[in-house]
């Protein structure tokens, strides 16, 4: 064959990847930064001095190489929420899970591949509580030439809800496990990065966007709030979603959305009003009487092209704060698009069918006098997780013994009225301890809510995979019952997923990916009091079914 025609083949069988497959550069500089909120001002840790952070841009199969450099006084490491890191663990993020700290002075480089996955994700710190400020959006697009599966939007916005200290977080939070009570709740809530007006600072800014009539709007929702559920609402206009979590759902228009800690949900917003300015406002939702949540709203503004800056605004009013049956209807629409292009996968044949009680504890603490000698837990199945010294993952392919043990349970290891009178006992019990699954098992999580002290709704993500929320319902769990009304059809894909207060929710997903992965709440309190565990999933047959080994530059613990 002549070398030109060779050359020719091999150029065409390439030519794909060069044309779609990029590879995306960026360098994160983890430095402190004077900023003022709220009329008052505190260093903060930022990336690249930029509170929220900068945004990540890619494309479905691209490669994103992050180079990390930690230039602050703590011990960093960022979470790339809701990618689904294909054999590639070590660079999820979570510190002494996947890997260990990125140590003052040091760096590490992100390394991951995009597969299958396109939409709106994020991406935080995963230590301490670093990530009330050191979060940003993660944006994937289609492949070039692939149209959304709904009308393209005239323009794109990404809008990052979150909240805002007064006080440096990490003695907020250190303050709370010293007393071994609740720690303070914000001072407010923001909308990329700006609380808007408020009571005792009505100077302060807010975020504004831009918009002309008659245009369409995809507005990329994230919530990156440490500890609250937050309603969205715009005044005067109706919200179509389209996608949650970068999945696809069948489109439906609503007036409110709910968004929990690490969820994201794209909307459609048409520009079909009159001329002004309009409303936007993210506000708490909490149907827990005894939690303390902050009750500020933040607000921002639709600004319609020619309309005078001081213009009077139209505004909306928020639901109230304990508004269930809103957030209900919201959550109950939610559905997979489950089209020819976008099937909803669900696994049918359950080879483990788990059930994991969630909430909190109390366990004795001497040191804790504000809390009369006790302290506040949480857990899983009556297991406060214990963080290691070693990150599990570095553990699990070094086979380094005495870090981790494979006995998690799967089930309560004592049963009770979950949702009703707690039992006498409240105390939990404490370990590293991780439930282990074969590559390609498919699992059932059922997470059962609890109330002692409290019941709760508990926003839980899963690390390394999506999974499909298959039933949802309040009170306990009824095997026998419940699963007759599950939807195998067409189910709303996940990667993070409200359990609702004194309810439950039946989750399901494939053990497709190897390595050692994290599932935790996503309110930052209940992480640090324990309510988090671990799955292991071995190796396959072959590379391909193998976790890769562990880059150079993986930190030192």
């Amino acid at each position: 064959m002549d070398f030109r025609v060779r050359v020719l083949i091999l150029a065409s069988c390439l030519l794909p990847c060069f044309v779609e497959c990029e590879v995306r550069r960026y360098q994160f500089n983890v430095v402190m930064k004077n900023t003022t909120r709220v009329c008052s001002t505190k260093s903060i840790v930022t990336v690249n001095g930029k509170f929220p952070g900068p945004t990540i841009y890619a494309r479905e199969d691209d490669t994103v190489l992050i180079r990390v450099i930690n230039r602050v006084k703590y011990n960093v490491s960022i979470h790339w929420h809701g990618v689904r890191q294909l054999r590639t663990g070590w660079s999820d993020g979570p510190a002494y899970i996947t890997q260990c700290p990125i140590q003052p002075g040091h760096s590490y480089v992100y390394n991951f591949t995009i597969t299958g996955q396109r939409g709106t994700l994020f991406w935080h710190a995963h230590i301490l509580w670093l990530r009330s400020t050191v979060h940003g959006a993660l944006v994937i697009l289609p492949k070039l030439g692939v149209p959304y599966p709904f009308p393209k939007p005239d323009h794109e916005s990404v809008v990052v809800l979150g909240e805002w200290w007064k006080s440096d977080t990490e003695a907020v939070i250190n303050e709370a496990l010293k007393s071994g009570l609740a720690p303070n709740v914000s001072d407010a809530h923001t909308i990329n990065g700006h609380p808007g007006p408020i009571s005792n600072c009505p100077s302060t800014g807010g975020f504004s966007l831009n918009v002309s009539p008659g245009k369409n709007y995809m507005l990329r929702l994230i919530n990156a709030a440490l500890n609250e559920e937050l309603f969205f609402k715009i005044a005067g206009h109706k919200l179509t979603v389209v996608e949650v979590d970068a999945t696809y759902v069948k489109p439906f228009k609503t007036d409110t959305i709910l968004i929990a800690p690490g969820q994201t949900t794209n909307v459609i917003v048409t520009a079909d009003q009159g001329a002004g300015k309009y409303m936007v406002a993210a506000s708490p939702f909490m149907d827990t009487p005894v939690v303390a949540v902050d009750n500020k709203t933040a607000t921002a503004t639709i600004h319609y092209s020619g309309t005078l800056a001081n213009s009077p605004t139209s505004f909306t009013a928020t639901p109230p704060q304990n508004a269930t049956p809103v957030a209900n209807s919201f959550v109950n629409s939610l559905r997979s698009l489950n089209s020819k292009k976008y099937p909803a996968k669900v696994p049918m044949k359950i080879d483990h069918s788990l059930l994991f009680t969630v909430g909190l504890g109390i366990n004795r603490c001497p040191s804790c006098k504000a809390g009369n000698g006790s302290r506040v837990v949480a857990s899983v199945n009556n297991v406060t997780f214990v963080m290691p010294t070693v990150a599990l993952l570095q553990a699990h392919v070094q086979n380094i013994k005495g870090v981790f043990t494979s006995d998690f349970p799967g089930n309560p290891p004592h049963a009770f009225n979950y949702t009703g009178a707690p039992p006498a006992n409240l105390s939990t019990t404490t370990g590293t301890k991780v439930y282990r699954l074969p590559y390609n098992a498919t699992v059932q999580v059922v997470l059962q809510d609890t109330g002692i002290i409290a019941p709760e709704n508990h926003p839980v993500h899963l690390h390394g995979f999506n999974f499909f929320a298959v039933g949802r319902g309040l009170g306990n769990y009824n095997p026998k019952t419940d699963p007759n009304n599950f939807n195998l059809v067409d189910p709303v894909e996940r990667n993070t997923i409200g359990v609702p207060s004194g309810g439950w929710v039946a989750i399901r997903f494939l053990a497709d990916n190897p390595g050692v992965w994290f599932m935790h709440c996503h309110l930052e309190v209940h992480t640090t009091w324990g309510l988090k565990m671990a799955f292991l999933v071995d190796n396959g047959k072959g590379p391909n079914q193998s976790i890769l080994p562990p880059p150079k530059d993986l930190p030192k613990c």
